[in-house]
């Protein structure tokens, strides 16, 4: 488990990341999500041990990560611009990464260059981005590691391969309780793969929850009446948004599905329906019911 309390980072008086208060249990895919600047690079490399907080702390299964090795040896982190040695292959880094962790697997190895379509042995620095992605995943796959930190995983990987990286993902966390924590600014590509999501805007938490309570307790809900007289009254409903065109009513609301539909349906609409919304979707409603300025935060 990761626990980070009360962490700060500055950088030349400018707060990188301002107090933040979570828990990342083992075996989660952990989503980080939030615009460009908003902090998940740099917490990821605090949670790496790249970085030393300047106030607050972080502990690994109970540790403290920074200048820790044996911590270190449980944790891969892949930045968003991945790093090779100059003219390596993906052979030699192998190799050397192979030194570096003992949980290194050969045969996973092995299966993974199976898997993802590049040459092993030609030189990484003459591949094209995508493919360099592609390398720097089959690398870190590889290790086995317990803590797996990734920086804009998906970045530069076509359709096909970006199936296939969290199929790998999902893998892992069931056959090796492995965590994974991924780093996004596209809400997109984590609806479908995390079991928790947190939002970082402007080095603050702006909220961290299960994927379960995010996308469970908002829905979408049309509904159609006769003629909306000012008698009726959607009373007992959390609505966070509504919108009306002619007889056709067009609302956001916060709370349990059955509840919502039988108040819903005692005030006899032509019909209703309910909608689950996208995680997109989800974070927007909750955001401006927090007083946020959306267009600043998702960009």
């Amino acid at each position: 488990m990761i626990k980070v309390f009360n962490l700060t980072k500055e950088f030349e008086k400018h707060k990188a990341l301002d107090n933040l208060n979570f828990e990342i249990l083992d075996g989660c895919i952990y989503g980080l999500v939030g615009s460009n600047g908003s902090g998940k690079s740099t917490l990821l490399r605090l949670l790496s041990g790249v970085y030393y907080a300047d106030s607050g702390n972080i502990s690994v299964d109970g540790y403290a990560v920074f200048n820790n090795p044996e911590v270190k040896s449980n944790i891969f982190y892949l930045p968003d611009t991945p790093y090779f040695f100059k003219n390596a292959n993906i052979k030699e880094m192998a190799k050397f990464y192979e030194g570096m962790y003992p949980t290194f697997d050969r045969e996973r190895f092995k299966y993974l260059t199976e898997v993802f379509p590049i040459n092993i042995s030609d030189k990484i620095d003459n591949m094209s981005k995508g493919m360099q992605r592609q390398a720097a995943l089959m690398l870190a796959l590889s290790t086995n590691p317990k803590y797996l930190l990734l920086d804009e995983a998906f970045d530069g990987l076509d359709p096909v391969m970006r199936k296939v990286l969290k199929s790998l993902l999902i893998d892992g966390i069931e056959k090796t309780g492995m965590t994974a924590i991924i780093a996004s600014h596209n809400l997109r590509e984590l609806e479908d793969l995390c079991d928790h999501i947190s939002l970082l805007h402007s080095g603050k938490l702006v909220f961290s929850k299960s994927l379960e309570n995010v996308c469970g307790s908002i829905h979408k809900v049309q509904a159609a009446f006769k003629s909306l007289q000012p008698e009726i009254k959607f009373e007992g409903l959390d609505i966070l948004k509504c919108e009306r065109t002619g007889s056709l009513m067009q609302m956001v609301i916060s709370g349990d599905k059955d509840d919502i539909m039988e108040k819903i349906n005692s005030l006899n609409p032509i019909f209703a329906e309910i909608l689950q919304p996208t995680l997109e979707e989800v974070f927007i409603y909750e955001m401006e019911e927090q007083g946020y300025d959306v267009k600043n935060i998702l960009g």
